[in-house]
């Protein structure tokens, strides 16, 4: 059952791995495939070795539906759980740790530089949850003032967190995310960024509606 889907999952899984951004076990992947249903990556497997028959189709209580033998979960699905409760609009979640990501979140640095206009209209503002203790609800509770408001966040001293309506969406994200946190990092060092003007940031809020692209922009009231 949702041979595509897992297809695309596994392929995402690849391009976290081959990239740098998920080291030994880490991140994990999910996709919403009906109300209530998610199609997610198992726990303890690297992302490098993911095939269709380590995604299984879970519930919003974390049970499985339908897996392999000695499919689990991770527990940090329930982060992904919260943004499919919280979020009608999103249909997949990726989490991650790239570095320069995760150098800021490490560094509880959130990244609001304003200058790309890729991570403008995409993501606007990328705020930091709290940390939050592994395999608890804290994970979930952390993330939940902030992503009703942002489609990319930083988890303090973990990782980075992104939501799209499909797959796709949720990954470009990511990869737009690190790429900003990368350049954010240059220009630092290069002695500041300049970001863009009030009226250049309402014009990019304009476009957004025709991008399909939800979640609260940089000074929006």
């Amino acid at each position: 059952m949702y041979e595509e889907i897992r297809s695309e999952i596994v392929k995402v899984c690849h391009k976290l791995w081959l990239k740098g951004w998920a080291a030994a076990n880490d991140g994990n992947v999910s996709v919403k495939v009906a109300e209530n249903l998610f199609l997610v990556t198992r726990t303890g497997i690297s992302k490098g070795d993911v095939t269709e028959t380590d995604i299984g189709l879970i519930n919003d209580k974390l049970e499985v539906i339908e897996a392999a033998g000695g499919f689990r979960p991770s527990s940090e699905i329930r982060m992904h759980i919260r943004c499919y409760t919280l979020r009608d609009d999103v249909g997949a979640v990726v989490h991650a740790h790239p570095p320069y990501s995760a150098a800021f979140a490490c560094a509880h640095l959130p990244i609001a530089d304003r200058t790309l206009i890729g991570t403008v209209l995409e993501l606007g503002d990328v705020p930091i949850a709290p940390y939050a203790t592994p395999s608890t609800d804290e994970v979930p509770d952390s993330i939940t003032p902030f992503i009703t408001e942002c489609n990319g966040l930083l988890l303090a001293n973990h990782g980075a967190l992104t939501v799209g309506h499909d797959l796709t969406a949720a990954y470009y994200r990511m990869e737009t995310l690190e790429h900003q946190a990368h350049i954010s990092l240059l220009t630092r060092l290069l002695g500041g960024a300049v970001p863009l003007d009030g009226d250049a940031l309402k014009r990019l809020a304009q476009l957004r509606p025709s991008y399909g692209i939800k979640g609260r922009f940089p000074d929006e009231e």
